[in-house]
C-alpha cells in the first residue's frame, strides 16, 4: 500500500534522538528551548512555545486568548475537527463559516457574515498547505476587534505573500504528527510575536506552575508556584531533538512536495472530470495535500467508487475532510447540520487525497497518476 503520507527518517534523526536518550535530560532539558528558537527563528516570530500535539497546541492558544462560555469563534468546515473542538474545550461555540468554492480556504467574505458581538476570534486554517486570504481575514479582524489565529497545521514552510506562516497572525499553530512536513512523533508548536501570550502560554502548558523542573534545578531552589489551573501538556527533549533535525531537511521536504504536486498537475491537465484545487498567485504552497476534486456526474466514476478502486490496487488516498459541523457531537450539541456550509458540503461529496510525502518514488507517483486516469477514463 501506497500511504498518502508518512514520516522521512535518517540516520541523523535517529541519531539526534540516541544522544539526548544518553542524555541528562528527556523532558522539560534544554532541547525544548532549542526547538522553540529554531521554529520561531525559521518563521520568523518572535516567540515560540512548544507542546505534545497539535490539538494541545490549538487549545493552549484559545486559552491564552481568554476564550469562555457565552464566546464565538469563527473557524471553517474544511479541517479536522480539532480546529473546532478547541474552542469547545474552553466552553465556547465554533461558529461556521462556509469555504471559498476553488480553494477550500476560509471565505472572508462569509466570516463577515458570521460575526456579532459574541465573536471574539477567527480561526484560519491553511487547508492542503496553503495559506488562506490573510491580508482579509487581518481586515476583518481588526474591524471588529477580534483575535486572529493561524490553524497552520498544514502549512510549516508555506508562505503568504513572501511572509512565512507563523510571521502572519496573533498565534500560529503547528502540528508534528508523522505525515505532516516534519515529525517529532506527536508534537506541536504555537508562534507569536506577544509576548504576554507567550508567558501565558507556558504557564498553561506546564499545570498553571510559575517554573519547571530545569528551571528549579538551575536555581538550586525547590519552590514553586501554582498561579493558575493548566495542563500538562509538555512535549519531551527527545522529540524535541528529532524536531530541530527535521527541520534542517524542511527546505528539501518542501522541494519534494512541490515537485510530486507539478507531476500531478501536468498529469491531470487536461484530463476531463478531475480537477486540482486552485492555487493562488500570491502564496507559497507547501502542499501537505494534494486534493483534486473528481466530478461524478461528468465520469463513469464518483469519488467514493475512485477511492476504493485506488484502495484495491495498493494506493492509500484519503478523504480530508468531512466537513466538521456534520459529525454528529457537533449536529445534536449546536443543532446544525446539512445546509449550513453548502460549498464545504458540496466539496466533501468530491475531494479525494493522492499520495504525498517526501519519501515517495518518481515510479510509485507514475503510478498513481496513471492508476487514477485509467480509472476515471474506463
Amino acid at each position: 500500500m501506497i500511504p498518502y503520507g508518512r514520516q522521512t527518517i535518517d540516520e541523523d534523526d535517529i541519531k539526534a534522538v540516541n544522544d539526548v536518550l544518553s542524555s541528562d535530560w528527556l523532558t522539560t532539558g534544554p532541547k525544548v528551548a532549542e526547538f522553540e528558537q529554531a521554529v520561531a527563528d525559521y518563521v520568523g516570530a518572535k516567540y515560540a512555545v512548544a507542546v505534545c500535539n497539535g490539538t494541545a497546541a490549538l487549545h493552549t492558544a484559545m486559552h491564552a486568548i481568554g476564550i469562555s462560555s457565552g464566546d464565538e469563534v469563527i473557524v471553517p468546515p474544511m479541517t479536522f475537527a480539532a480546529t473546532a473542538n478547541c474552542v469547545v474545550f474552553q466552553g465556547g461555540t465554533p461558529v461556521f463559516a462556509d469555504v471559498d468554492p476553488d480553494t477550500l480556504l476560509l471565505d472572508p467574505v462569509k466570516v463577515e457574515e458570521k460575526i456579532n458581538e459574541k465573536t471574539k476570534a477567527i480561526i484560519g486554517v491553511d487547508y492542503a498547505g496553503q495559506p488562506c486570504d490573510w491580508d482579509s481575514l487581518r481586515e476583518i479582524a481588526d474591524k471588529h476587534v477580534l483575535r486572529l489565529v493561524a490553524d497552520g497545521c498544514h502549512a510549516l514552510g508555506a508562505e503568504y505573500k513572501g511572509r512565512k506562516v507563523g510571521s502572519i497572525a496573533d498565534m500560529t499553530i503547528f502540528s508534528f504528527h508523522p505525515v505532516k512536513h516534519i515529525t517529532t512523533g506527536e508534537g506541536g508548536m504555537i508562534t507569536t510575536d506577544e509576548p504576554a501570550l507567550a508567558r501565558h502560554m507556558r504557564l498553561f502548558i506546564n499545570h498553571g506552575i510559575s517554573t519547571d523542573a530545569r528551571q528549579r534545578e538551575q536555581q538550586s531552589s525547590w519552590f514553586y508556584e501554582m498561579v493558575g489551573l493548566g495542563y500538562n501538556y509538555r512535549i519531551t527533549d527527545f522529540q524535541c531533538a528529532l524536531g530541530i533535525s527535521q527541520l534542517q531537511k524542511l527546505p528539501k521536504f518542501l522541494e519534494r512536495r512541490r515537485e510530486i504536486a507539478a507531476y500531478y498537475d501536468k498529469a491531470f491537465d487536461g484530463l476531463f472530470g478531475i480537477t486540482p484545487l486552485v492555487v493562488r498567485k500570491d502564496s507559497f504552497h507547501a502542499y501537505h495535500l494534494y486534493v483534486a476534486r473528481v466530478d461524478g456526474d461528468t465520469l463513469n466514476c464518483d469519488r467514493t467508487t475512485l477511492f476504493t478502486k485506488l484502495r484495491e490496487k495498493g494506493i492509500g488516498v484519503n478523504v480530508h475532510y468531512i466537513p466538521v459541523h456534520l459529525h454528529p457531537f457537533y449536529m445534536e450539541k449546536f443543532h446544525i447540520g446539512p445546509g449550513s456550509c453548502p460549498i464545504a458540503e458540496s466539496a466533501y461529496e468530491q475531494i479525494i487525497s493522492l499520495p504525498m510525502f517526501p519519501g515517495i518514488s518518481d515510479e510509485d507517483v507514475e503510478l498513481v497518476a496513471l492508476k487514477v486516469k485509467n480509472i476515471i477514463c474506463s
